[in-house]
């Protein structure tokens, strides 16, 4: 009987870390060639929508985080809608959705959207039946609109594994910064592992359109995912590179008259907020 070898990290599905040195470089270099997506995104009028899903802890809030940090915020937006209030619920179910959609030359990212019907509502039962299913049939039909009036549709499904999930649950348990993270949905969704996981396949099943495919993120190691993910966003929209040049300031001027007469208040009459770091 042959001697049974210790699995690596390359075999089978376990994913391997990213060091952090290769991680800082790459993002660096994707986050500069999304400011020149965003340059022509808004020269070009386009309209873009990113759509972010997946399992609670998958990492869809730090992805969209690194997305977005190099861009201009008046063009893009993040949108993460709380719970529906009253008068919301009484509303066509797209509506609150429709409201956000971009303008020429902007882009939106919904951190969860109009899927919430498919997934916490239909496994945490805030939907009747016969509100999820017709969302099944009006979700294409909704999607195919967005895209037929010209905006670019993308959406992401952040896939984690059981075994990661719980662990991400443990450290948000844990730490003091991340603990907010843990809201009692998030708690209730970790005895429901197999009715997201139906939940999500009858999803794909119905919404997997060739208008607008889903993009699976395999995310237990998150810098891979996030790395993954921009990558694929600047793949998905054709752009070229209209970066204005680099700025060559003149020598700067002071107005000497300006000045004449003028003195500024003493600085300590100023509340300064105290340097905490001279102590290291």
């Amino acid at each position: 009987m042959g001697k049974k070898t210790k699995q690596t990290k390359e075999q089978g599905n376990i994913p391997r870390k990213l060091e952090n040195e290769i991680y800082e470089k790459t993002l660096a270099e994707l986050h500069v060639e999304l400011v020149k997506l965003q340059y022509w995104i808004k020269q070009k009028g386009l309209r873009v929508v990113m759509v972010f899903e997946g399992r609670d802890a998958a990492g869809k809030g730090g992805t969209i985080k690194r997305l977005i940090e190099p861009l201009n915020p008046r063009g893009c937006n993040v949108i993460a809608l709380a719970v529906p209030s009253d008068r919301e619920k009484t509303q066509w179910y797209f509506q609150r959705y429709v409201t956000h959609l971009p303008a020429a030359g902007e882009i939106v990212i919904f951190d969860r959207s109009w899927y919430n019907r498919a997934g916490v509502e239909r496994v945490m039962g805030f939907c009747s039946d016969q509100e999820y299913r017709e969302f099944l049939r009006s979700c294409p039909e909704f999607e195919r609109m967005l895209v037929r009036s010209g905006i670019i549709l993308l959406k992401y499904w952040f896939s984690v594994s059981d075994e990661e999930q719980e662990r991400r649950f443990q450290s948000r348990a844990t730490d003091p910064t991340k603990r907010w993270k843990l809201s009692p949905m998030d708690l209730e969704s970790r005895d429901r592992w197999v009715e997201y996981t139906k939940a999500k396949d009858e999803m794909f099943f119905y919404t997997d359109i060739p208008e607008a495919r889903w993009n699976v993120v395999e995310s237990d190691v998150k810098k891979r995912a996030r790395l993954n993910c921009i990558q694929h966003i600047l793949d998905s929209i054709d752009y070229q590179d209209i970066m204005p040049k680099p700025l060559k300031l003149r020598e700067r001027v002071i107005n000497e008259a300006a000045m004449e007469g003028y003195a500024r208040p003493p600085k300590e009459t100023q509340l300064i907020v105290p340097d905490i770091t001279n102590k290291y």
